[in-house]
């Protein structure tokens, strides 16, 4: 790891495991949105796919309003799929806004990340947009996965029984080989390390 990739890192995680993200610079209307759905099964769900596997490939709507696939950066960029289980809820409404504190190491890495949910496009622009600190919009593409509901969770082998997915990341490389899986207890923050780790170790093997 280059003494750049190291600094930024370290800083990276510095700022991301004391800011907590607890919406605290976020309106009130925000704050007193968030559902808190208690302790659930940390994962519920049987993988379909393994490292190693090609990615499935899939096309959903955006945010934005674009259709964005996984295929479209073949070649370009490795992928970071983010799986999260339900707009509105604690930990989701923390983890991504995390990402935006270490978008230079997602750059570093040549790598750009998809945000999925099981969601409707309007909730989770409403999500997004309440989300936002201070005007520091979301960078990567959010993705809704609710119709037909949940299926590419279910490609994945992510569609937990009650219809939300799992708290799951897959690495993807330029080559559309799944390299990294991490699908985590549903209840917490996967840490950065994982996915940052995973990111090397694609660009160490070119």
């Amino acid at each position: 790891m280059t003494k750049r990739i190291t600094l930024i890192l370290v800083l990276g995680f510095v700022a991301w495991l004391f800011s907590g993200f607890d919406a605290d610079g976020r309106s009130e209307a925000f704050k007193e949105n968030i559902y808190n759905p208690g302790i659930l099964k940390p994962t519920d769900s049987v993988l379909k796919v393994k490292v190693g596997d090609r990615a499935p490939d899939f096309t959903l709507p955006s945010v934005s309003g674009e259709k964005i696939s996984p295929g479209q950066y073949l070649g370009k960029k490795n992928v970071v799929l983010s799986f999260v289980p339900a707009a509105w809820t604690p930990v989701c409404s923390d983890q991504w806004p995390g990402y935006n504190i270490v978008k230079d190491i997602f750059d570093t890495y040549d790598t750009v990340l998809l945000g999925i949910t099981v969601d409707n496009v309007p909730t989770l622009f409403a999500w997004t947009n309440q989300m936002v600190v201070e005007d520091d919009a979301l960078w990567f593409p959010v993705l809704s996965d609710f119709w037909p509901h949940g299926a590419v969770a279910e490609r994945y082998g992510v569609l937990r029984p009650d219809g939300t997915s799992e708290r799951a990341l897959f690495v993807i490389d330029k080559g559309g080989i799944i390299r990294y899986i991490d699908v985590h207890d549903i209840n917490k923050r996967p840490p950065l390390e994982g996915i940052v780790k995973a990111m090397e170790k694609v660009e160490e093997s070119k």
